[in-house]
């Protein structure tokens, strides 16, 4: 599939489909746990072709679990029965250990079960694109960190944390080649702590690795998607924009329209209903409403705008109000 002329004729529909992270609440079409689901390459393909079959999908989504590359570097990490697992403690407890720290095969870990599942989902999914999930640079070197650390590293220790993210990034850049290789049509990267840094600090210690990345990989048949739901994002546009991608997500934490009157009409600019309040803990009154304005704000104004989720939606979301949000949607286009 041609991902050019497919973002192309995206920004150029006058009906657009929607793209929302919507992968995890496949559990509840399957019947199995999350914890079941990360470890079974099988059933991550099971659940996320139910979902394509439910749904009217723009893209078939893999599974955005943030733990997995961290966890093919050694980290830990603690699984739940109805929630993506999560690191139990810092891997890279002393800075110093970067210099030692070796960069994990391909494969490692439960890599090697998402690389699986995406490659068994493309097999069944052939009306749409599948796109694989991972984690950005910066974000991965905070899951090795924590997240707090990881920000006082880029003032205290610059040149150390810039050996860490260049291992991360050796990694990932790996990694999505290999979905590329298995034939994923592309990845979304997830780069949400970079979102809580200054503009100057994300221009200098997120950008130039996620550029890196999407150099290494994306072209005619291999689209990168790049994701960030931090707070600040809206703030560090300029510098988003510079690692090249050819669409863009953005999490419920900003305004849309702030964010797209940044950004050129010739850029797929995705997000940003609340994951949590509307899709997980609404009602499908609360979706329609929350859909509705949100289309009716951008979508004449901003061609290029295609509504999502602002971020993962969570196993637990009540289909109801799925099914409320592609209703809505096609409300708004029918008008």
């Amino acid at each position: 599939m041609n991902m050019i002329q497919w973002a192309q004729q995206l920004r150029t529909a006058a009906k657009k489909k929607s793209m929302p992270i919507l992968s995890y609440p496949g559990t509840q079409l399957i019947g199995a746990s999350v914890e079941e689901v990360s470890d079974n390459s099988e059933l991550q393909a099971k659940m996320m072709k139910a979902v394509a079959d439910r749904t009217p999908m723009l893209a078939a989504v893999g599974l955005m679990d943030l733990s997995v590359e961290a966890e093919c570097f050694g980290a830990k990490i603690v699984k739940s029965r109805d929630d993506i697992p999560t690191i139990r403690e810092p891997f890279v407890k002393d800075i110093s250990m970067v210099d030692e720290l070796s960069v994990p095969k391909i494969g490692s870990g439960r890599s090697g079960i998402f690389l699986e599942g995406v490659r068994k989902l493309k097999e069944q999914v052939k009306d749409r694109p599948v796109f694989a999930g991972c984690v950005g640079p910066f974000s991965l070197a905070g899951r090795l960190t924590d997240v707090s650390e990881a920000m006082i590293l880029c003032f205290e220790e610059p040149e150390k944390m810039k050996t860490l993210l260049e291992k991360c990034t050796v990694f990932l850049k790996e990694y999505a080649a290999s979905y590329k290789e298995i034939g994923a049509d592309g990845i979304v990267i997830a780069e949400p702590l970079a979102g809580v840094l200054s503009p100057d600090l994300a221009e200098e210690f997120s950008e130039p690795y996620v550029r890196e990345i999407v150099q290494a990989v994306q072209d005619e048949n291999f689209i990168v998607i790049y994701h960030n739901c931090g707070n600040s994002v809206n703030r560090m546009i300029p510098s988003v924009l510079r690692t090249g991608c050819m669409a863009y997500h953005f999490g419920n934490a900003v305004q849309m329209s702030d964010v797209l009157a940044q950004i050129s009409a010739d850029t797929l600019v995705m997000g940003n209903i609340d994951p949590v309040s509307k899709f997980k803990d609404g009602t499908p009154e609360s979706m329609r409403k929350a859909v509705l304005e949100l289309m009716e704000e951008n979508c004449a104004k901003y061609p290029n705008f295609v509504i999502s989720s602002g971020c993962n939606i969570p196993a637990l979301s009540r289909w109801e109000n799925i099914e409320a949000y592609f209703a809505a949607i096609e409300e708004f286009y029918s008008r």
